[in-house]
């Protein structure tokens, strides 16, 4: 598949004057001035953030609000539930909010709907059985902002409630004592982009302020939220940054040994972005996959090694099943896709019967990725009802793709690039037929994968130092990816193919200088290009260590002819 290689466009005698006033490398300065982080506050806040930057709590809408009712519950020995999702923002949402109120010496019970048998948010059934138990106060965390009905229906019951959420509000707010979003229309507070663990977070800094605790109290939780925080993949900048960075921190000599224990077993030696990105977070979203959320947010809680241990393997186990269930689904997919040439449309929708509802959403992001096409999977029951998600490619519009349908399908949610959808066996075929013209009307077929290339380098001025240096931008993720540079008329020295022809393995020479490069998915490619071929070749760079032995290695990204 053709990629369009972007490179931005560098002002030197800005780039000059970063490196020059800050005393970094040029290809930090680069790097900074394409982000646009040029002043020398912002370079500070993104290289070296502190406790001190984050933003004041109470200029979040309803704060105060949410303080004053929980501290007269804390008073009163009111009891209190939390209510929240079974992903890793969720889990790790209710761990935070439940160990500071318990250390404040009050009774909490939690609420993780299954999503197997609930789906997400709050339901009448749930809020109905939490008023049986005989709690007065309930909390909403990484959910809530849609749940006027519920909510309200709550409110019937005697039970009252607080809503901290980060997701987009409907038209109407529920009517709860406080509804704590940032993307409300009236929020004033200088950053909409925090995950649901990084509301409550702030949260538990304005009980903490209005109590006058010591700042430890809730900084100590630091290490949980930014798990939660990567995971959800909200755009790592401003507070997610100051939350990421110190975070990181605070895992790396955590004291949660539920979080130390999944970090082993995950086989991560390096505790960064990417190891909770793909150490961490599948394991605790596998448990919500499989309708097991609760064991994850006990492993989280946990103070007993021996129980710990035991979760942990458990989670483990849920994952690996995951694994198992999503490659099946996927061959499956994929068979019924090359079968009946779905590739060769716009879009890509595709049923299965009984394929398992907690892992069609990872499939359908592979389908995607795999064809740079919409894709949506959906699962037929026995009741003819297909329950489905889907996933978008940058420049069409998923959401509003499903509006225009909305005559044909049962019910649907979400935003530009993934949703969750419902539609009718009999209809699946004439809903596809829809689609498929809504999707041709927007040439996706002209839309062409873009990759952002930072700047062009020569590979004789790379070193391990300069290398090192990049580590600084760290952590990343959405919103700071990792730096991609483009690297032009390299001889290939040798090429191979690895992993049953998966994998892409090259040396690749600059005039008297070797570097390998390794291309991960780009098996393919091994027969197209020949040694002595003359290639440009786009990539992140780091330090490969292999048996005790470090050096520099490209990992590609795309690779195509030098020009002549």
């Amino acid at each position: 598949m053709n990629k369009k290689w972007q490179i931005y466009e560098t002002d030197e005698n800005k780039i000059k004057e970063i490196q020059e006033k800050y005393h970094i490398n040029k290809i930090l300065a680069t790097i900074l001035a394409n982000r646009n982080i040029t002043k020398k506050e912002d370079i500070r806040l993104f290289l070296e953030p502190t406790r001190n930057d984050f933003h004041d709590p109470f200029l979040m809408t309803d704060m105060k609000k949410a303080v004053d009712r929980i501290i007269n519950a804390i008073e009163k020995q009111e009891k209190i539930i939390i209510y929240g999702d079974y992903d890793v923002d969720g889990i790790t949402s209710i761990t935070v909010l439940k160990s500071f109120l318990q250390d404040r010496g009050i009774e909490v019970g939690s609420y993780i709907p299954n999503r197997l048998e609930e789906g997400y948010g709050l339901n009448k059934e749930a809020i109905e059985k939490i008023v049986k138990e005989g709690c007065q106060l309930m909390i909403t965390v990484d959910c809530g902002i849609s749940s006027v009905d519920e909510i309200a229906f709550a409110n019937s019951l005697g039970l009252e409630t607080i809503v901290t959420d980060h997701h987009e509000p409907g038209n109407e707010l529920p009517q709860a004592i406080s509804v704590i979003d940032n993307k409300r229309k009236d929020s004033n507070y200088p950053f909409r982009e925090l995950a649901g663990v990084g509301v409550v977070f702030k949260l538990i800094q304005a009980i903490g302020i209005t109590l006058g605790l010591k700042e430890e109290e809730y900084l100590k939780y630091l290490d949980i939220v930014c798990v939660g925080t990567i995971s959800d993949i909200v755009p790592l900048i401003n507070e997610n940054r100051v939350i990421a960075k110190l975070g990181l921190m605070l895992i790396r000599q955590t004291k949660n040994i539920g979080l130390r224990s999944i970090i082993n077993s995950s086989g991560y030696t390096k505790i960064d972005s990417n190891s909770i990105s793909f150490g961490i977070a599948p394991r605790i979203n596998a448990c919500g996959r499989m309708g097991k959320a609760e064991e994850a947010l006990e492993l989280l809680l946990s103070k007993n090694i021996n129980h710990v241990n035991e979760l942990t393997k458990q989670l483990n186990e849920h994952n690996q099943l995951r694994q198992e269930t999503e490659k099946s689904i996927f061959e499956n997919a994929v068979k019924k896709i090359e079968e009946e040439h779905l590739d060769e449309g716009n879009s890509i929708i595709v049923g299965g019967e009984n394929w398992h509802h907690g892992v069609i959403g990872i499939v359908s992001s592979k389908i995607t990725e795999m064809y740079f096409k919409p894709s949506i999977l959906l699962s037929f029951e026995e009741d003819g009802i297909g329950k489905g998600s889907g996933r978008s490619i940058p420049g069409f519009d998923l959401h509003d793709a499903l509006t225009q349908c909305n005559d044909i399908i049962e019910k649907f949610g979400g935003h530009s690039m993934a949703i969750g959808i419902t539609v009718r066996k009999e209809r699946f075929l004439k809903f596809r037929e829809k689609f498929e013209e809504i999707a041709s009307k927007a040439h996706i077929d002209e839309i062409m994968p873009v990759i952002q290339v930072d700047s062009k380098i020569d590979v004789k001025d790379i070193n391990k130092e300069m290398v090192e240096s990049l580590k600084q931008l760290e952590p990343f993720g959405e919103g700071n990816r990792m730096p991609v540079f483009v690297f032009k008329n390299l001889k290939v020295d040798s090429i191979r193919a690895l992993s049953e022809g998966k994998h892409l393995k090259l040396t690749l020479k600059d005039n008297n200088t070797i570097i390998g490069a390794i291309g991960f998915n780009l098996g393919h490619l091994a027969e197209e290009y020949r040694i002595g071929d003359k290639i440009d070749v786009v990539g992140v760079l780091e330090i490969n260590s292999f048996n005790g032995v470090d050096s520099l290695q490209i990992n590609m990204k795309d690779i195509m002819r030098s020009a002549k």
